[in-house]
């Protein structure tokens, strides 16, 4: 798994992932995100173009990084997923929590209502 953190402007990130989400390295993916939200960001984007795969596991990771954005008073979203990972995150009843769009700038424009 691959992932690369950007910072466009203060108070947003941009997280790309690349890979598979499973259970070997959410472990890793958990770590960079518990970096991130050391930063206090008031927006993380989620670029999961690249992601082939996602488990529980993965979906653990988001449910948590959503959890502490939250309490930041943040916002979160994910885009361009894959249909194989936007249909987990159906199956787990998760698109009612999480924002999920199809572009950078939906994701942008729905965090910004």
């Amino acid at each position: 798994m691959k992932i690369k953190i950007e910072s466009p402007e203060q108070g947003i990130e941009k997280v790309y992932l690349e890979g598979e989400l499973d259970f070997q390295n959410s472990q890793q993916i958990r770590l960079e995100f518990t970096r991130l939200i050391d930063k206090k960001p008031i927006r993380v984007l989620v670029n999961l173009e690249h992601v082939s795969y996602i488990d529980s596991s993965g979906l653990a990771v988001f449910i948590e990084l959503f959890q502490k954005m939250k309490r930041l008073g943040g916002r979160l979203a994910f885009f361009n997923l894959q249909e194989r990972v936007r249909n987990v995150f159906e199956i787990a009843k998760l698109e009612s929590i999480f924002h999920l769009a199809g572009s950078e700038q939906e994701a942008l424009t729905l965090l910004t209502q």
